[in-house]
């Protein structure tokens, strides 16, 4: 459903880092933020601050939803209005042509677009000879999907295969967790087609099968972006095209871990 990524034409404002680069290279410590009074009493430092994508000169927080795992990302691009919408507000058919660009597609090395969150700039319009359409640069912010390594996820199994454990947040399929990163001792049941984690107690081991459907917590441990974009088939490619097609790469991969206590199944840690 979010098949390729971006390509030319599309200009991205955004670089992806840590407040912690930006305060070690610069030596302030956040400034222009305001010191509340728990920082008063305690003393502290801004404890356990969220991450933030680093836009420029502009530092763009994370969006408070969901443990962090959206983000916030400048961006600017130049959005084509057709005569048609004219009599629209040029807010709204902006946004429209926004979300039908951006929205469940992914941006290398940002993550997957979710929806727009606001326009912060319009800049002049402009009609070029031969298109009766209307050329505007647009400065925006995008809700991206984009958690951070370390961040703790609950999803759900979407299937088993000796690659590992498949995992889906509903909106998002492409997590894989595998299997030196489950339970251990863990095994594949072949004819079940499920890992199963082979817990051991003092009466000897117990079989805890991670069936598909049950919700599982997840530390992500890895990502990986693929460029997606379309480019023409080489010779050998062309030749052999028609006996088969290759297989599609996503172009933005997770990979978790549920070797820790806590993680796993969230029946496995439920008190009775």
């Amino acid at each position: 459903p979010y098949g390729d990524t971006l390509g030319p034409g599309f200009q991205l404002r955004c670089r992806p880092g840590g407040l912690r680069d930006w305060d070690r290279q610069s030596g302030l410590r956040h400034p222009r933020r305001p010191v509340s009074d728990w920082d008063r009493q305690s003393g502290l430092q801004h404890p356990r601050r969220p991450r933030c994508l680093c836009v420029t000169d502009t530092r763009v927080p994370r969006v408070p939803r969901a443990g962090g795992m959206f983000v916030l990302v400048e961006m600017v691009d130049t959005v084509r209005i057709p005569p048609w919408q004219f009599e629209r507000k040029l807010n709204d058919s902006i946004a429209e042509e926004l979300n039908k660009k951006l929205a469940n597609k992914v941006v290398y090395n940002v993550g997957l677009c979710i929806c727009l969150f606001d326009i912060t700039k319009l800049e002049d319009a402009y009609v070029f000879p031969g298109d009766g359409a209307s050329h505007t640069k647009v400065h925006f912010r995008y809700v991206v999907f984009h958690p951070f390594l370390d961040e703790i996820l609950i999803g759900k199994i979407k299937g088993c295969s000796p690659e590992g454990v498949h995992v889906s947040l509903g909106f998002f399929d492409d997590i894989l967790i595998p299997p030196e990163s489950l339970q251990q001792p863990a095994k594949f049941d072949e004819a079940e087609q499920v890992w199963v984690w082979e817990y051991e107690t003092e009466e000897g081991a117990h079989d805890l099968y991670m069936d598909t459907g049950e919700e599982l917590r997840f530390r992500v441990v890895d990502e990986s972006f693929v460029d997606t974009s379309p480019t023409g088939p080489s010779s050998a490619e062309a030749a052999s095209s028609s006996e088969e097609l290759p297989r599609k790469e996503a172009p933005y991969t997770l990979v978790g871990s549920i070797c820790e206590p806590g993680l796993g199944l969230l029946s496995w840690w439920t008190s009775s």
